[in-house]
């Protein structure tokens, strides 16, 4: 089946709490080598605590998104709590109405956590930021969806996506964020919000091909 159903989807948010979970320590030397440090921890918190109010809660994808939204919003330190906040609210809005959640209602939820992005920070892409991985894994996915792709091919594609948005960032200049501060001494340097973006995203697409 090429679709999943939105109620079943708590599968795909304990994934993606995996991988920040997984990815703590390798998060935080990544937004150290510019940063503060922080971003590992951060995000770790934000997610553990969806975990532990959520994992024995009948909850479904959209709902769940919503959930883990508000609390890296309200619940976490630093810039990212809003920025990740603010994506996973509107991917969630975009398809709350879905019982069924295919190619096309995905794109339009990644769209929409984009939107929401650009809404509250002004980078785009090539500004070394999250925009650069986010923003290549939805138009893949949208791409795919209009191409009559399968489901878990896009899946795939949006993942390489994601990774290649992701290490685009290590040879671009931070624009925004403390370490836009080091001008040229970003350059070579990963993006932790690019980084951890693209641990989501990857983990999202292995929890929704388990699904499909």
């Amino acid at each position: 089946m090429d679709r999943f159903k939105n109620a079943d989807g708590k599968p795909v948010l304990l994934k993606m709490v995996k991988g920040i979970q997984d990815n703590k320590a390798y998060l935080g030397e990544v937004d150290g080598l510019i940063g503060d440090g922080d971003h590992g921890m951060n995000m770790n918190k934000g997610f553990t605590v969806f975990e532990t109010r959520f994992k024995e809660k009948d909850i479904s994808f959209t709902e769940g998104l919503d959930e883990l939204g508000m609390i890296l919003l309200n619940e976490i330190g630093g810039s990212m709590g809003p920025i990740y906040g603010t994506i996973f609210m509107d991917m969630a809005e975009a398809g709350e109405e879905a019982e069924e959640i295919g190619p096309a209602e995905f794109a339009d939820m990644l769209e929409a956590g984009l939107s929401g992005l650009c809404g509250i920070v002004e980078a785009k892409v090539g500004d070394k930021t999250l925009v650069d991985t986010l923003a290549r894994a939805a138009e893949t996915v949208r791409d795919g969806a209009e191409a009559g792709t399968g489901f878990a091919e896009i899946l795939d594609k949006m993942k390489d996506a994601a990774r290649a948005g992701r290490d685009s960032t290590k040879d671009m200049v931070a624009k925004f964020g403390r370490s836009s501060r080091l001008g040229e001494r970003s350059r070579g340097v990963l993006d932790a919000g690019a980084t951890s973006c693209c641990t989501i995203l990857e983990a999202m697409a292995d929890g929704i091909k388990e699904l499909l």
